[in-house]
């Protein structure tokens, strides 16, 4: 490519990545974000994860997960740029594709609003694929600007995994999300993202989210655990993606639980 025919964007870590003047072809390793490019200009995508479900007519090749992406049918479809996450890819992965000659753009989506919030970083990797902000991302802000501050507040503990039982830790973005709606993580300071954690040997806690993602908890594979807690059974998707999912997330969310008393 000519100097005139490219431009350069940097990522949410910091890096400039060089993409086409026009991007044409995106593949994306993200759910989260293969919806949001879905949603935004479906056009632009030609290759996504075995796990991206949403929309649920998407059309793409697939690339196997986000954890063991095929690197080599990722770099025969020839994309104008790879769509990555922090969290969600492993490093060794995204230097394999910089080093084929992909452009790879990272996120790094830790809360809703700030230096790594999620309306921000949705519209600098939409700009990266050459897209102005679209209306479903003006809606979600629009969405968790209007919900008003939590009365009371509550703590939970938020399994994501069970045999072993490990949780949300510190810095998350579902853990954001949850904050955001008045429900303190009770793990929040352990050192680990997502630490091992022991049901019978955990801090003061008034309630237990269990999302059905990555592992499907449900009323009767989760809840028993934790005696005399009343659980909160909700949907993974609204909980951890960022992404369309957003705008539903703040207008599901509060009232799933609030129900759990």
């Amino acid at each position: 490519m000519s100097e005139r025919s490219v431009r350069t964007v940097v990522d949410d870590e910091g890096r400039e990545v060089t993409v086409p003047a026009e991007v044409r072809r995106v593949v994306s390793i993200v759910p989260s974000l293969t919806e949001a490019v879905a949603a935004s200009a479906p056009g632009l995508l030609v290759g996504a994860t075995d796990w991206c479900t949403h929309p649920a007519d998407l059309d793409v090749p697939r690339i196997k997960g986000t954890k063991n992406p095929d690197v080599d049918a990722i770099i025969a479809l020839t994309p104008d740029l790879v769509l990555a996450n922090q969290e969600e890819n492993r490093l060794p992965d995204l230097d394999a594709l910089r080093a084929a000659g992909a452009p790879v753009y990272v996120t790094d989506v830790r809360t809703l609003d700030g230096e790594h919030g999620a309306f921000d970083s949705l519209a600098r990797m939409l700009a990266a694929c050459g897209l102005d902000e679209p209306d479903w991302l003006r809606k979600a802000r629009d969405a968790w600007a209007a919900l008003p501050e939590p009365a009371q507040r509550r703590r939970a503990v938020t399994p994501i995994w069970r045999k072993p039982w490990m949780a949300l830790g510190r810095d998350t973005f579902a853990g954001a999300v949850l904050a955001r709606l008045g429900v303190d993580n009770v793990l929040a300071d352990d050192p680990e993202r997502y630490p091992r954690f022991n049901p019978d040997a955990l801090p003061d806690h008034d309630l237990v989210v269990l999302p059905d993602e990555p592992y499907l908890f449900t009323a009767d594979d989760g809840p028993e655990a934790f005696p005399g807690v009343p659980p909160a059974l909700v949907s993974g998707r609204l909980l951890t993606w960022y992404g369309p999912s957003l705008a539903e997330a703040a207008h599901e969310l509060p009232g799933v639980l609030a129900a759990a008393r």
